[in-house]
């Protein structure tokens, strides 16, 4: 301690749920670890929680505990503020005052920051203050670290990224066990993976929070979580995951960004969507299961980079918010204008590239039809996707079951656009053989 050239930095902690006391416990387990390598102490000197004798009993004596966030964001003596409060209402106006007040901000909030970070970043900017939010996507996988910095010298192309834990486990269990979607539900939320609201997870928002930040940092445009395409899992069924397998896929919900270019290289547009997707079982990602997140990068120079480990959980996210604070301990004396932008780019070099529709997304696409067992149902339809100049890699036809007069006809298609998917879906579904709506599927080769 007396080695230290500067003094203690002094950190507020605006809540201390399952992460917040992660955080103080890391802190404190480490402590001799961590002042090596930021060169001086970090303490907790004040926390907020409004079960302010929970808190108090988590903390111990030494630590101030008080009811109300503002008396941390207004505190004098502090010099960084953790927000850990969640959710777009009271944790923004605390981010808001907390820079104001000259603090530096360390939040594990992707919700916030998804929504409200341009602000949020240009505040912070004006007052040449950081913050830092590596704990707000994939928990304890230093994947924005890696975009922002690591990977500096790449042009990314894609990232694709298992984000949500939640759904991961839905899928991986419906996969192995052959469960319906509503068992395996009930299963997660009683082992603690799934909230007992959990349509954030089950929905994809919390996954589009999360690709809307890494998309920002990738290609350099302001944080849009308004203009992602998002689309859950509760609507995929048991025997489209059965399919999938026969066909050499699996399915998983995918958070995906990617640079779109012309034929002469030049960029129009970045695709932001989430959505269940076929990927090939052999993909590396394909094998991520159970709560386990990953991220996959693809750069011009480096090639594919994959990001592995636990995305949720007290210790995983500790480890990342720790992490920044160091980061922020390191950097307090610099000069603003020679830190790391908090969105890879200069402020001045910011893209206005747009984000595409999801109609001008280009993917290939999984299609399972319900037909009669008749004569010429494939050749009408194979006749569609043709007209719409789409190109088909492979079809699978299950034999109807003794006594039917129907069957499935699966589709797997080349890279198209999906405005072409759609009109040749409107067409296949006029069909007086086609008896039901189309399922799609997108589907993703990831190479």
């Amino acid at each position: 301690m007396a080695n230290e050239k500067f003094g203690p930095v002094r950190v507020g902690l605006l809540g201390i749920g399952t992460v917040g006391g992660g955080t103080f416990e890391v802190l404190r387990r480490n402590q001799d670890e961590i002042r090596r390598r930021a060169g001086r102490s970090i303490l907790i000197t004040k926390v907020a929680d409004l079960n302010v004798a929970r808190a108090q009993e988590i903390v111990g004596p030494g630590v101030q505990v008080v009811a109300d966030a503002r008396e941390v964001v207004n505190d004098p003596d502090i010099d960084v503020v953790i927000e850990l409060i969640g959710g777009y209402g009271i944790a923004r106006e605390m981010v808001l005052a907390a820079i104001e007040n000259g603090k530096h901000v360390v939040t594990a909030n992707k919700a916030l920051l998804a929504v409200h970070g341009s602000e949020i970043f240009l505040a912070a900017s004006r007052k040449g203050v950081m913050v830092a939010f590596e704990a707000a996507v994939a928990g304890g996988i230093p994947i924005i670290k890696a975009l922002r910095e690591g990977l500096t010298a790449n042009r990314i192309e894609w990232i694709a990224g298992i984000i949500n834990g939640t759904t991961n486990f839905i899928l991986s269990e419906m996969r192995d066990k052959g469960l319906p979607f509503d068992q395996v539900l009930k299963e997660a939320q009683r082992l603690g993976y799934a909230e007992a609201d959990p349509t954030f997870d089950i929905e994809g928002i919390d996954a589009a929070h999360k690709i809307t930040i890494l998309s920002a940092i990738a290609f350099g445009v302001p944080v849009q979580f308004d203009r992602a395409h998002v689309e859950g899992i509760t609507a995929l069924q048991g025997e489209d995951i059965r399919y999938a397998e026969q066909l050499g896929y699996r399915i998983k919900l995918l958070g995906i960004t990617r640079l779109r270019a012309d034929a002469a290289g030049r960029p129009f547009g970045i695709e932001l969507r989430v959505h269940p997707t076929l990927i090939p079982a052999r993909r590396l990602i394909a094998s991520v299961e159970g709560a386990m997140n990953a991220v996959w990068v693809k750069g011009d120079a480096v090639g594919h980079t994959m990001y592995y480990g636990k995305g949720a959980g007290a210790e995983p996210t500790a480890s990342a918010v720790v992490a920044d604070l160091v980061d922020v301990s390191r950097m307090l004396t610099s000069d603003p204008e020679n830190r790391v932008p908090h969105l890879a780019f200069q402020a001045e070099a910011m893209s206005d590239l747009p984000i595409l529709p999801v109609e001008r997304i280009e993917t290939a696409y999984y299609l399972r039809l319900r037909v009669s067992d008749e004569p010429g149902v494939l050749a009408d339809i194979t006749r569609i996707l043709a007209d719409e100049r789409i190109s088909i890699d492979a079809v699978l036809q299950r034999e109807p079951a003794e006594g039917e007069n129907q069957t499935d006809i699966i589709l797997l298609t080349h890279r198209t656009i999906e405005q072409q998917v759609d009109a040749a879906i409107a067409r296949i579904e006029a069909l007086p053989t086609v008896l039901s709506k189309a399922i799609r599927i997108r589907l993703e080769e990831l190479v």
